[in-house]
């Protein structure tokens, strides 16, 4: 990994943009990325990480589950990266739940979100997949979807009570 990779904090223009998407995902540039995602996502306690947070606007997810500190009953899974995502829900049922990001630091907020998905996407391998996601990964999905529109979790809250510190947040789940 590039031990100077930062991840991009709220205000960086880089998150406010759309990406771009990927015409060769085999070039050395994409594939260089993608590694550098899956590496700055390892050494963090973060659950999914977008292109545009190591500063590349180009249409990259990574989705990777795991219990941490910050998300401690997280089902466990294996990183997958997705490429050009598109995603359908499969009802109109959203549910608020507890959402934080790496690029922004010491809050957390109450995020509305489709609970069951179909999400479309090319992997690594230039291969079409289909897959159906529920709850939590699938909230994972949709708040690293939105970095790839120039959004971030804030911007679909609701109401601003609903945004609490991360201290907090931890005393909440603590409880």
């Amino acid at each position: 990994m590039q031990k100077n990779t930062e991840i991009a904090q709220l205000g960086n223009p880089v998150l406010r943009m759309t990406a771009t998407p990927i015409a060769d995902v085999k070039s050395p540039d994409v594939t260089g990325v993608i590694a550098e995602m899956l590496d700055v996502l390892a050494d963090s306690s973060g659950v999914g990480l977008a292109a545009p947070q190591i500063g590349h606007s180009i249409c990259a997810i990574v989705v990777a589950s795991k219990p941490t500190k910050r998300y401690p009953d997280a089902p466990l899974m294996q990183p997958v990266v997705m490429i050009n995502p598109s995603f359908q829900a499969l009802s109109d049922k959203q549910k608020k739940d507890w959402e934080g990001c790496l690029s922004i630091s010491g809050i957390r907020a109450l995020v509305p979100r489709y609970q069951e998905i179909e999400v479309n996407y090319t992997d690594v391998n230039g291969d079409f997949n289909m897959i159906q996601l529920k709850d939590f990964i699938a909230r994972i999905f949709q708040h690293e979807y939105d970095h790839l529109q120039g959004l971030v979790y804030l911007d679909r809250v609701e109401n601003n009570r609903d945004i609490i510190s991360e201290a907090e947040f931890f005393k909440l789940i603590a409880a």
